[in-house]
């Protein structure tokens, strides 16, 4: 870096998508992180179990990388953690709650004892290198959410992540205005906010009414009461307890997520349960069905959450029967609406009755509509505006909030990932695009599926493969057996024999025509087969399926 005071502000993940955020921050010369997330794959992803930022950039620029900053412990903020640690080694920085989360995936990951886990609280601040960095309390769907402020010499910079301004939020804590209106009169340079809800006008609900709401359905209810919500949304956990134990009803918990998360929330002091309300899911069917809460994973149709294995009567230890009360208190994420649908649809076959409507009150975001946008923009009045976390309808829809606000247009940067905005006394200037995109997990890979291996992935899924086995004799020139055919997930052999045997000849007619050509080059053979096959199934089916052609040599 120059002498020059420079600030540098790089997406590497959240802005155009929706999850895997990430943000790199350059202050003279040092770096940090802001968040560093997961995505889950979408359905032209076969096999993929996650999706997390292209940190390249940062690996280039190891030496300068000072730490991690931790907005919250939602899944699309902290989930790639562990993949950035295992390259970088620097100190995270978090709440109590959101170090909480994360250290149960350094666990799964062998990283607890390497990590350094530095734990923060809102309105703190803190120095770390180049980095004046305050912590700003702020309201989400997870307890432990901060707002950030970077003070530097050219003005505060304010990375405003997922939030949104609850008025009457459930454990009093409401998000800090002042703090908000204070930067603003000391200067803010430019502020980063959540896009998520920048179509939706209004106010978000308050968190607070849909435990009222809660408490009426329980109340009403006759038998079992099953909700299925996000496992990390603590404030809602505490409230579906707390009205289970107003109707004298025990709680048993169900799924992976669920468990563990109201384990570390109650260790935390997150969580209040009540003496002996909780109860063990093989004390279930011992109990009267009104004297029953389930509070379960799955409300977004995962195939293997547990609600999913309860509608298919798959669960090991609870069935959907007739006369539950199913409570689905979420809102599908957009791409999950068909998973949902089909879920609730097997439910109500089941004799469930299923509460999931978005307007019956049961659920409500984290994430602010456009009056609380506006009034974030009002409380910090920023020289320039960054739109962040959404897809790109999102971002243009909260610029034209902000541009509604006062904001100069040419003041509103709608970035990309990867591009460099880099502030500085001359005013703002956008710089070259630093490496960026998806990087994918599958099982123990990481990086090794690329998009060549899911194009193979989505030729089988949707056409299947042909295995093309035959035995040369390279010395003498010739076929000594085969070719043989196997097929999988193309046409069942037995029913098409007559289309495997043609296949057959015209494998064998490719493979003489290059013998007599004296073309013995194995991978000129396997071209000739592949080629051949290619155009006659394309001819006779209209499907081209993965040819994949082994020569054996004896």
């Amino acid at each position: 870096m120059t002498k020059e005071n420079k600030i540098r502000l790089v997406s590497l993940g959240g802005l155009g998508e929706i999850g895997k955020n990430m943000m790199a921050v350059e202050i003279d010369g040092d770096l940090a992180i802001v968040d560093a997330g997961v995505m889950f794959p979408e359905e032209d992803m076969p096999g993929v179990d996650l999706v997390i930022p292209d940190i390249t950039y940062l690996l280039e620029n190891a030496s300068r990388v000072k730490g991690i900053f931790l907005t919250h412990g939602h899944e699309d903020h902290i989930g790639g953690v562990p993949y950035v640690l295992r390259q970088l080694n620097v100190p995270v920085y978090g709440t109590k709650l959101t170090l909480g989360l994360l250290r149960v995936k350094l666990i799964e990951h062998g990283l607890e004892r390497s990590a350094e886990l530095r734990e923060i609280t809102a309105g703190q601040r803190i120095q770390l290198g180049n980095f004046d960095v305050e912590f700003i309390h702020i309201n989400h769907s997870i307890a432990g959410a901060v707002a950030l402020a970077f003070h530097t010499s050219l003005g505060i910079i304010v990375h405003c992540t997922d939030f949104k301004f609850d008025l009457t939020p459930y454990d009093g804590k409401v998000a800090d205005f002042y703090k908000f209106a204070e930067l603003g009169k000391q200067g803010v340079l430019c502020l980063l906010s959540d896009s998520t809800n920048a179509e939706r006008p209004g106010y978000t609900e308050s968190e607070k009414k849909v435990g009222e709401r809660f408490q009426q359905i329980f109340s009403r209810a006759k038998g079992r009461i099953l909700v299925a919500t996000f496992a990390s949304n603590v404030h809602r956990i505490q409230q579906i307890i707390e009205a289970a134990e107003r109707e004298n009803r025990f709680v048993g918990v169900t799924g992976r997520n669920m468990i563990k998360i109201v384990e570390v929330a109650s260790e935390l002091g997150y969580l209040d349960i009540p003496p002996g309300i909780l109860v063990d899911l093989d004390r279930i069917d011992s109990l009267p069905p009104e004297k029953v809460v389930i509070l379960t994973t799955g409300s977004q149709g995962e195939p293997m959450a547990a609600l999913s294995r309860m509608a298919m009567a798959e669960h090991n230890r609870v069935a959907i029967t007739a006369g539950d009360t199913v409570i689905i208190s979420a809102s599908p994420i957009p791409g999950n609406e068909k998973s949902v649908g089909r879920i609730i649809n097997q439910l109500f076959k089941e004799g469930a009755n299923v509460i999931y409507e978005p307007h019956l009150g049961i659920h409500t975001s984290g994430h602010a509509h456009q009056e609380e946008l506006k009034l974030l923009l009002n409380l910090c009045k920023p020289q320039y505006f960054i739109p962040i976390h959404g897809e790109h309808r999102m971002l243009l829809k909260h610029a034209e909030l902000a541009e509604a606000t006062g904001i100069p247009k040419d003041n509103i940067l709608i970035s990309e990932l990867g591009l460099q905005v880099e502030f500085s006394s001359k005013g703002v200037q956008i710089r070259d695009r630093v490496p960026s995109g998806q990087v994918f997990v599958d099982g123990l890979g990481v990086g090794d599926v690329g998009n060549i291996v899911l194009r193979d992935r989505r030729q089988l899924s949707t056409d299947g493969i042909l295995i093309v086995v035959v035995t040369m004799n390279r010395h003498l020139k010739d076929i000594a057996a085969g070719p043989d055919i196997i097929s999988r997930g193309f046409v069942y052999v037995r029913e098409s024999e007559e289309l495997m045997e043609e296949a057959r000849a015209k494998a064998k007619e490719a493979l003489q025509l290059c013998l007599g050509q004296n073309s013995t080059d194995w991978g000129t053979l396997k071209s000739a087969i592949r080629d051949s096959l290619n155009s006659y199934l394309w001819e006779k089916t209209k499907r081209r399926p993965m040819i994949l052609p082994i020569i054996m040599e004896i």
